[in-house]
């Protein structure tokens, strides 16, 4: 028998109505969380990072993983500004080190970071899901946002989709749909305004997916040999959703791309997080594919089902249910540890967080972070630890 997976629930901090004492009941023994707070770009100091991680010991946590570090807009398009803010970076991580924390989640998503253009999408259950809806988006896109050159993108059958849904908004509805696309990163309330987002679209106008990947390759040149020396697992989030939106281009959607990042700096420190549902809202990935061929490099695993519909959209499924195997990918899971152990490696136990749950039940009494609800997650969670210890028992229990 291999160890079980470290389960973990993401807190986003002091403001979270996911308080520390309901996360306590779930059963999860890690927190991932950020210091929201602090500017993306800006050194994390040593006493912002304390005071935080003495609030997860004191209520009887560990501080498993950062999500995220976000990485500064300079970097991303490798304007001049770029080193400066990887040498505040490279601060950060020496700082979570000193503390004793040493597994970081990062993404390379250009602007936004994950993007839904529904976030109460009621399921036949009555529970709230978050939804992608292809036409919304595209509607948005050709007839909000006004993008220049984005018909050129879009299908006959595509457009005429999404005129059909933007003749069935009214201002309220398209007023909705803009703050629900453009928000910020998670943690804050920040959302962009037109204005501004098509001044941060067109810094992207000479950035095509191969310059994005040659300047996250750079980033992590710069990142990775620290990294190492400090015992930190670096663990790049694939793209949400795997694919470009919005004329933004894609660093981290496919296996390719995956493995392009990984050989870019061979070194344990440049690792994955096994996002199953942005991966999986692309019919393309095969995800235990991905985990038998990069196994080795996952320090992070956000376990969720997405179910994908014909036209691009997707909404979020019940953890076990969905367009994603997750009996598959449990078991692939389960593989990658038993081969670690067999390795001698320390890393067996992976930290792993039910991820973007339903709003069920009581749930609908707080005003959480869209896709993190205490009681969704809770269900998630139990679903993953009974799948796991299924399969363990299954495979070697003989």
């Amino acid at each position: 028998m291999v160890a079980d997976l470290e389960q973990t629930f993401r807190w986003f901090g002091p403001g979270d109505p996911v308080t520390l004492s309901a996360i306590k009941q779930t059963g999860a023994n890690g927190i991932v969380t950020a210091l929201h707070h602090i500017s993306c770009g800006d050194i994390w100091s040593l006493q912002e990072i304390r005071q935080r991680k003495a609030m997860i010991e004191n209520a009887g946590f560990n501080w498993a993983v950062v999500e995220s570090v976000n990485i500064h807009e300079s970097i991303k398009t490798g304007s001049g500004e770029r080193d400066r803010y990887i040498d505040n970076y490279i601060q950060t991580l020496q700082n979570l080190a000193q503390e004793g924390i040493f597994t970081v989640c990062y993404n390379f998503m250009p602007v936004l970071d994950w993007t839904r253009t529904h976030l109460d999408y009621r399921l036949a259950n009555g529970a709230s899901a978050l939804l992608y809806s292809a036409p919304a988006l595209a509607a948005f896109d050709l007839y909000i946002l006004e993008r220049e050159n984005a018909f050129t993108e879009f299908t006959a059958e595509q457009q005429t989709a999404a005129k059909q849904y933007y003749d069935g908004l009214n201002e309220d509805g398209k007023k909705l749909l803009t703050n629900t696309i453009l928000a910020g990163l998670p943690g804050t309330d920040e959302v962009f305004t037109i204005a501004e987002f098509k001044e941060h679209l067109h810094k992207y106008n000479a950035i095509d997916k191969d310059t994005l990947k040659q300047n996250l390759f750079y980033f992590l040149s710069a990142i990775i040999p620290y990294a190492e020396k400090l015992g930190i697992k670096m663990c790049i989030h694939p793209d949400d959703p795997p694919f470009p939106i919005l004329g933004l281009p894609r660093a981290a959607s496919t296996l390719q791309d995956l493995e392009d990042l990984i050989n870019s700096y061979p070194s344990i420190a440049n690792g994955i997080t096994l996002c199953t549902g942005s991966l999986g809202a692309s019919g393309k990935n095969d995800i235990p594919q991905m985990i038998t061929k990069l196994g080795n490099k996952i320090h992070f695993l956000h376990l969720r089902n997405v179910a994908r519909q014909q036209d691009g959209s997707f909404y979020e499924a019940d953890h076990l249910t969905g367009s994603v195997d997750m009996y598959e990918v449990m078991k692939a899971i389960i593989n990658e540890q038993s081969a670690r152990k067999n390795a001698g490696r320390s890393d067996i136990a992976i930290p792993m967080r039910p991820d973007h749950g339903h709003k069920l039940l009581d749930d609908f009494n707080y005003d959480t972070y869209p896709g993190y609800s205490v009681t969704g997650r809770l269900k998630g969670l139990a679903e993953l630890r009974g799948l796991e210890m299924g399969i363990k028992r299954a495979l070697f229990d003989k």
